[in-house]
């Protein structure tokens, strides 16, 4: 079972980015969407707060989705995972005990204001523009902050060994179902956005992840344009192979891929940040789900200067997501590993909870909430 985000945003939207001057945005002739929630006015205020790690429904912002829709590769991978016999446990089990003895990885020491592994990461995912994206645009600025912080501090109750860094990770690159003016299938995020984001992040003293879903273009394109902000202490990456249609087809019809080469990229365009601006380590973020996710990760090369976290991004019950991290997280070790967690329960159902996270090997150090 496989996670399942919104690739494209409401029509709601595509009036907000234009306001800000960002590229259009084509919503795709896709099949019909799911909505997610009803219609209100945009400045609703949240009725009830959420209690942590679980169904944030009673205080959602609400809006009524219109072109957005499902990704139709990613339906179909769904129905495929769904139709999968389960592993039998004792089989689980010899795995498990198999992929153990891989871990931990052989990596070079942290250096001085490294955050990996002595803090975890909580992170709430999204972009302020949609609702349908994730917990970052779903709910009033104060109201998701409230919301961040009780998952903080959930999970320094259930680990208080391990402080707890709160972080905001925000699509700053969109993939989108129409080519745009360039050909690129993708909307950049204007800086406004951004500062946006990261004045909301100054408020809790978190870290700013900038999410990058490149459609047609590519990391070498999209990366400089960024570096001002890059260049900033708290700011650090995320990359989503899902939308590299580097291998053809486009975004919402086809899972696209990353190579090794491709995170060497990322990793080396951070170090030189890393080492010209004088920062601490950055995090680099990798989102994983199916097998060709990410290709060659043996050739994964590692730096002090970056931390390198294999996040994994499917949904499902607990057991179905526990098989989604052991195959393409445990089973090929890169560095750290990280966690999705989804609010709506047509995609965590029922939610893993920390408890069970936290019994995982190797346990993950950054935890996202869409």
């Amino acid at each position: 079972m496989i996670s399942y985000r919104s690739l494209f945003f409401a029509a709601a939207i595509g009036g907000a980015v234009s306001s800000v001057q960002a590229q259009s945005i084509t919503p795709p002739a896709a099949p019909t969407p799911t909505p997610t929630s009803a219609a209100a006015p945009a400045a609703a205020q949240v009725s009830e707060k959420p209690k942590a790690d679980s169904q944030p429904a009673q205080g959602a912002r609400s809006d009524k989705p219109t072109s957005a829709g499902k990704s139709v590769a990613r339906k179909k991978h769904a129905a495929k995972g769904a139709k999968s016999a389960a592993v039998p446990v004792d089989s689980e089990a010899k795995l498990d005990s198999i992929y153990n003895l891989r871990w931990p990885v052989k990596g070079p020491d942290p250096l001085p204001g490294s955050i990996l592994p002595g803090k975890r990461i909580v992170a709430y995912y999204g972009n302020p523009l949609s609702k349908r994206m994730g917990v970052l645009g779903e709910y009033d600025p104060e109201q998701m902050l409230s919301m961040l912080d009780a998952e903080v501090k959930a999970w320094t109750l259930a680990d208080p060994s391990t402080p707890v860094q709160p972080a905001l990770h925000l699509i700053a690159v969109v993939a989108q179902g129409g080519a745009g003016t360039d050909g690129k299938y993708r909307a950049r995020m204007p800086d406004e956005l951004i500062e946006r984001v990261a004045s909301w992040a100054a408020k809790r003293n978190a870290l700013v992840f900038l999410d990058l879903q490149v459609g047609k273009s590519t990391l070498a394109e999209e990366l400089p344009r960024l570096e001002k902000f890059l260049s900033r202490p708290n700011f650090h990456l995320g990359i989503d192979p899902e939308f590299s249609m580097k291998d053809g087809g486009l975004p919402g019809k086809k899972i696209g891929t990353y190579d090794a080469d491709d995170v060497n990229y990322a990793s080396r365009y951070l170090q030189d940040l890393v080492t010209r601006y004088k920062l601490t380590p950055k995090v680099l973020v990798v989102h994983r789900f199916t097998r060709k996710g990410v290709t060659n990760t043996k050739n994964i090369k590692l730096d002090a200067r970056v931390q390198i976290v294999m996040d994994m991004d499917g949904f499902g019950p607990p057991r179905l997501k526990r098989s989604t991290f052991r195959s393409w997280i445990k089973a090929e070790p890169v560095q750290f590993v990280g966690w999705k967690q989804f609010y709506k329960p047509r995609n965590d159902s029922p939610r893993t909870t920390i408890a069970e996270i936290l019994k995982l090997n190797p346990r993950p150090l950054y935890i996202q909430y869409q």
